[in-house]
Parts: structure tokens; C-alpha cells; sequence
């Protein structure tokens, strides 16, 4: 038996550290379950692609956060430990370990399995030594047409100091020989790729054997980049990439203008601390050492890769490439039959409350919610939160023509949305011009809950009422991403969530003391506390022999009182079934800590992404649905609210697809061992079980 310490102010026990994961290993355990489906044969070829793809933008953001964050605490000298009882230090050295083991795996199975499958389906990438003479005068005609205009040698002198390189920007390290028109003998230069243009460039189909022939932007400039030099000899041109530290520096206490503030730290995000090095494997060593030292960094943080130094840009190739035998099968959503028979969405709402399941189901119904809102006479407010929602936003456009309707317009913008800020300022700005309320919710907490209301006067016996009609979701108001990831909506004119909803956006707009809420779990108020009552009572309900049962669904499981909480229900003989796709800390399996929980992790087709959470509630079924993971941000530093599903049968419909199925499926379903690593489920009886292609087939049109 673990032995625990006296509980703390959260009444959780507290474990020892050997009891708990490590975040940042956590998340490369993630990305090497996503490379697995690019390993997997039975994965259609373009997808086996982009899986790789997402991996390298998924190490990307990795570094550019969660490696910058540990290195400044290593950099001020601080002593901190994470529950699991690892230093800022430790953590890096492990991290380096891992990282590098993905990243060998992910280029061998790039050169090694998809690009020659994909050569032999006639979707070729052609190195400069296969150009044909034709190939080779096009290739040369587009570089002096299309690149060499807009490339800037910079040789290094004492005139020249290496250049402040963007990050993650395509770069070439050029050793040379030879007098420029100077007289000068420079041995170093650096030419940076611009970001306009195309990492992979289609050649004339009448120039190529087959139907698809790409080359590489390095490719074309390895073979010109003479000609930037001219009367010097080139001796070695070489790739390389830097990740420097991306997350944005605002004291929010202390600034006057929030998005000001914002807008001014916004360009020197590309020019943070580096944090990773990445070149080509011929790079000789002292090249590298040269590029190393420039940067600030050690050897463990160099990647060497055998292959484009920026594989996110291969992401356009299965686009560019029309091979549906080469993808996933394409899906019609469904659309619920509610909202198909009635006239307008209010009507819809009126007959009952909707659940959407994306992106199994549409996200149409909410945009024709707020399209019809914008022009209908009887609306006279509307209200949202905007967290996510790109820059060509049909919601958005909604809102701005609500404005000029003459619509009372309150939209509550996360300025602090890591990598959306710029967008998110750019939509803020349109809808002041045309006179919504744009406020940034409250100082020192993100906004991250989705909740929109609109609040219509209609007609009754008595003459005539506002009514609110209310869409709250998991995932982001964000139509490209509601294609692609697992979430649910609610659509309901229910008058008690109405009056919570409408009291998280008091609070947002306005000043006052929270008000206690009817339905609704709110962080930073109510969420934390409620989880853990929901926790505690399911095993004060085991401990006295009564059945009891937990099931929760989530992006991450980091928050060490709701593990302890765990641990302690688990102890108490509750059963419980853990669906985390991405990090989780908590250790299953663990002899007289966590026998009775089981984590499993799915990954697929969409990227899971909605929050349920399940308790037997002694028979009573407890279901709520969330934007927050069990994560100390979401409890403590965001506002988030869990929302109820009080419909019967929308309540059996969350517990069905959005629990059981994926208890049950034995093909993209991954389970933790009680060390931290993973196994996948593999149907040894009975037949597979694939949870999002049951979820397509039942919910189609």
C-alpha cells in the first residue's frame, strides 16, 4: 500500500510523487500514439502523411511552450518540482531522450514507407539528381523567376553579425571560398527562405512521368544558390531551422490596455529565446557547432534530420493531391430531425433541447441560429464568448451584421488565445467599429468556456416575453474545427440555464459578487469543489456497499487533488474508466492505490476533444458536459463552466456515444500499464469495434 500524507486544504490525500506522470513526457507519449497511425498500413496513404505532419506541428508547439517554459526555470535557477517530483533540469533531459527517439522514427518512416508508396501510386518527390533536362530548365526558369527576387544573401562579417532569424523560418548555412567584388573573404553566409514562398512546388504534369511530381523549395535553392554568389565558390549549403520560446510575455496586472500590450509583444514572438536547433544530416560539425553557439544552445538540443527540415509544410500535399482512394472515406453529417422539419432553429430549440455530436453531426444549426438572429426583428440581444474562431469567420460576420441591425452585440474575446491573439484583435477591432460591446473578460483569467445567448421577445397569452435561447459547447465556435474534431453542443431555452448563462456574462461584463449558479459548474468558483463532491460521493456510496461508477472524458488529467480524489474512490471500490487523449498523470493499475481505474487514450480519424464526465449518482445519472480538462489552469485560472444534460434521452445519448463506445472500441483505443507507458487494444474475440466509424454510420443523414 502507498503510504499518504495528511490531507490538505482540498480534503484529498496526497500521494507520493512516485504516484504521478510527468506532463511534458506525457504529451511526446501522445504524439508518438498519433505516429503510430501514420505506421499503421491499414491507414489510407495521404493520411499516413499528415499524421506525420501533425506530429512535427505538434513537436513544434511542444518546444516553442512547454521546452521554453522549463528552460527559463532552469535559466533562474529554480528549485521547483512537479508532482511527479522532477526538476526543470531532469525534465529536460528526459525530454531530449524522447524527443529524439520520435523524431528518428518519424523521418524513417517518412523516407523509408510513405514516400516511396507514395512514388509507386504516382505522387512522386523528386531529389535534384532524378531531374530530367526538362525538369532541370523549369526548375531553373521558376528559380530566377519566383525566388531568387525575393532572397537576401547575408554574408557574415564584422559588418555583418548573423542575422535575427524568424523562428521556425527555413534557413541555409552556406560555406563559401573565394573574393567577393569587395575583396573581402567571406567564408559564411545565411539566406533565408521568405515565408511566401511554397515549401513544395508542383512541377508541369507534361514534364513528369506521372500524375503528381513535387519538388522541394530546398531542393531549387541547393542547386541555384551559386548564383546568389557569383564569382565565389559555394563549398556546402545546408538546411537548418531554430524554435525559439513563443509564449507572449504580458503582465496583465500592471498593463493599462490589455490588447495594446498585446498587439506591441506580438511581433517579437518570432524572435524569442531559441530553444532547438534543426539541420540536415550532412551538416558537417563544424557548421553545426558555428549554428549552435549563435543560438545559445547545446548539443542536446540539436536535431539532425535525413529530409526537410519543416515537414508542417508537407500538410498541403493530400489537399493538392485528388486520390480519394489516397484518404479517409468522405462522410455526409447528419442533421437532427428537429431541426430539419421546423422553419427556423428557434422553433427547433422551443420543441425541445438539441444535442449536436460533431462532426458526426452538423455544425450548421448553430450557425443558422446566429444567422437568423442577426436579421430577425424580435432578437434584440446577443451575447458570446469567442476563444477559437479563425480569421474568415461565418459567425463572426453574423455578429457584425447583428451590430448593424441595431442588435444589442456583447462578444466577450480572449485576447491571451496562444496563437489565435492576432485574429482574435483583428475581430475585436471590426466589431467596435460597427458598435457591439467588446470587453476581454477578467484580468489574470482566460476565457475559455463557449457559451452564446440570445435573448428574442415573443408573443404569448400574456402579451409578450423575452426568452433566452443558449448554445453551449465543448469545443470552439470555429466551423473548420468542428469538422475535424469530436465535440458536443447543446441548443436549449431552458429557463434556469438561461439565468446562469446569463450570470456567467454579468460577471464576464460587469462588477459584483458571483452569484451561486442553478445548474451550471463554474470556474474559478464552483468547478474544482463540484468535481470533487461528485468524486467523494461515489465513494462514500462504495464504502457502504451501494453501486457506484465513474466515466470521464477529457483532452488531460493533471490536477493532483482531483487525483488524489481518484485514487481515493478507487481505494473505496468505485469502478472507473478514464478516456484522456492526451496527458495524464494519474498512474492506473497501481496495487492498492488505483486497481480499480483504467485510462485509455483513442486516437483516430478526428482528434477527440470533448470533456464528459459520468456519475452513477446513485442511480440518477449525473452527466455534464464541459469545455475544461481536469487541469489546475481550467480549475483555477480560466473561466469554465460544466453544464448539465437534463433531457432523458439526450442524457442516454451523451452516455452512449460519448462514453460507451469508446469503452468498447478495440482498434484506435490505446490502454495506460500502471508504468505510464501504452498498449494498443486489439480485438482478440468477437469482432472490432472502431468508436468514430460506429459514430458515422449511426448518425448519418
Amino acid at each position: 500500500m502507498t503510504t499518504r500524507t495528511a490531507p490538505p486544504k482540498n480534503g484529498a490525500f496526497q500521494y507520493p510523487a512516485e504516484n504521478f506522470l510527468n506532463r511534458e513526457l506525457g504529451i511526446l507519449a501522445f504524439n508518438s500514439r498519433v505516429l503510430a497511425q501514420a505506421r499503421n498500413p491499414r491507414t489510407p496513404l495521404l493520411e499516413r502523411l499528415r499524421y506525420i505532419c501533425i506530429v512535427s506541428s505538434n513537436l513544434d508547439e511542444f518546444f516553442e511552450i512547454r521546452v521554453a517554459g522549463l528552460k527559463e526555470q532552469v535559466k533562474l535557477h529554480s528549485l521547483a518540482t512537479t508532482p511527479d517530483g522532477m526538476s526543470a533540469q531532469t525534465a529536460l533531459e528526459h525530454i531530449s531522450h524522447e524527443a529524439h527517439a520520435i523524431v528518428e522514427e518519424q523521418y524513417a518512416l517518412f523516407n523509408n514507407q510513405i514516400l516511396p508508396k507514395l512514388a509507386a501510386e504516382g505522387v512522386e518527390f523528386l531529389r535534384r539528381s532524378e531531374w530530367s533536362e526538362a525538369q532541370l530548365e523549369w526548375v531553373k526558369g521558376y528559380f530566377f523567376r519566383e525566388v531568387m527576387p525575393v532572397l537576401t544573401p547575408i554574408g557574415l562579417d564584422p559588418s555583418h553579425p548573423f542575422p535575427r532569424l524568424l523562428n521556425k523560418s527555413l534557413n541555409f548555412a552556406i560555406e563559401l571560398q573565394g573574393k567577393d567584388a569587395f575583396g573581402r573573404m567571406i567564408d559564411k553566409a545565411i539566406v533565408q527562405a521568405p515565408r511566401v514562398l511554397p515549401r513544395v512546388i508542383r512541377l508541369p504534369k507534361e514534364l513528369c512521368k506521372c500524375e503528381y511530381s513535387f519538388v522541394f523549395l530546398s531542393s531549387v535553392l541547393h542547386e541555384f544558390v551559386g548564383e546568389l554568389f557569383s564569382g565565389m565558390d559555394v563549398l556546402g549549403c545546408y538546411q537548418f531551422r531554430v524554435t525559439r520560446n513563443s509564449d507572449l510575455f504580458v503582465d496583465e496586472e500592471e498593463v493599462k490596455n490589455l490588447r495594446a500590450s498585446i498587439q506591441g509583444e506580438l511581433p517579437q514572438r518570432h524572435f524569442g529565446d531559441a530553444v532547438r536547433l534543426e539541420v540536415t544530416e550532412n551538416c558537417p560539425q563544424a557548421m553545426t557547432e558555428f549554428l549552435l553557439t549563435q543560438f545559445g544552445l547545446g548539443k542536446t538540443d540539436l536535431y539532425r534530420f535525413a529530409g526537410p527540415v519543416n515537414l508542417v509544410r508537407l500538410m498541403q500535399i493530400p489537399d493538392l493531391v485528388k486520390r480519394a482512394d489516397l484518404k479517409f472515406m468522405p462522410f455526409q453529417a447528419g442533421t437532427p430531425k428537429t431541426v430539419k422539419k421546423t422553419r427556423s432553429v428557434f422553433d427547433s430549440i422551443r420543441a425541445g433541447d438539441i444535442l449536436l455530436h460533431h462532426p458526426y453531426q452538423s455544425f450548421m444549426p448553430v450557425i443558422e441560429l446566429l444567422d437568423q438572429a442577426a436579421s430577425d426583428p424580435q432578437v434584440v440581444a446577443i451575447k458570446m464568448t469567442v476563444y477559437r474562431t479563425g480569421t474568415d469567420s461565418v459567425l463572426m460576420q453574423s455578429l457584425l451584421r447583428a451590430a448593424q441591425n441595431g442588435k444589442e452585440v456583447t462578444v466577450v474575446v480572449e485576447l491571451m488565445a496562444r496563437f489565435d491573439e492576432e485574429a482574435n484583435i483583428g475581430w475585436a477591432t471590426k466589431l467596435e467599429q460597427v458598435g457591439a460591446h467588446v470587453v476581454y473578460g477578467v484580468v489574470g483569467y482566460k476565457t475559455h468556456t463557449k457559451m452564446l445567448m440570445i435573448v428574442r421577445r415573443e408573443d404569448n397569452r400574456s402579451g409578450s416575453s423575452l426568452r433566452r435561447y443558449v448554445h453551449l459547447g465543448t469545443g470552439n465556435y470555429h466551423p473548420k474545427t468542428a469538422r475535424l474534431y469530436s465535440d458536443f453542443g447543446l441548443l436549449t431555452c431552458n429557463e434556469e440555464i438561461g439565468d446562469d448563462v446569463n450570470e456567467v456574462f454579468k460577471q464576464l461584463t460587469g462588477l459584483g459578487l458571483a452569484k451561486s449558479l442553478k445548474h451550471l459548474w463554474q470556474a474559478p468558483f464552483t468547478l474544482h469543489a463540484n468535481t470533487l463532491e461528485a468524486i467523494r460521493a461515489e465513494a462514500e456510496a462504495a464504502r457502504a456497499g451501494k453501486r457506484a461508477r465513474i466515466i470521464a472524458k477529457m483532452n488531460s488529467l493533471l490536477e493532483p487533488g482531483i487525483i488524489n480524489a481518484l485514487y481515493d474512490a478507487s481505494q473505496a471500490g468505485v469502478k472507473i474508466d478514464l478516456i484522456v487523449r492526451g496527458v495524464c498523470a494519474l498512474r492506473p493499475g497501481i496495487k492498492g492505490v488505483s486497481d480499480r481505474i483504467r485510462v485509455r487514450s483513442l486516437v483516430g480519424r478526428f482528434l477527440e476533444h470533448h470533456r464528459v464526465f459520468y456519475f452513477y449518482a446513485g442511480g440518477a445519472d449525473k452527466v455534464l458536459l464541459s469545455s475544461a480538462d481536469w487541469m489546475e489552469r481550467n480549475f483555477f485560472r480560466r473561466i469554465e463552466v460544466a453544464f448539465p444534460i437534463l433531457d432523458k434521452k439526450l442524457k442516454r445519448r451523451v452516455i452512449a456515444e460519448g462514453l460507451l463506445i469508446y469503452l468498447a472500441d478495440n482498434q484506435q483505443s490505446w490502454e495506460m500499464d500502471s508504468d505510464g507507458s501504452y498498449h494498443q487494444r486489439r480485438s482478440t474475440r468477437g469482432k472490432p469495434r472502431c468508436a468514430q466509424e460506429e459514430l458515422i454510420e449511426l448518425l448519418k443523414p
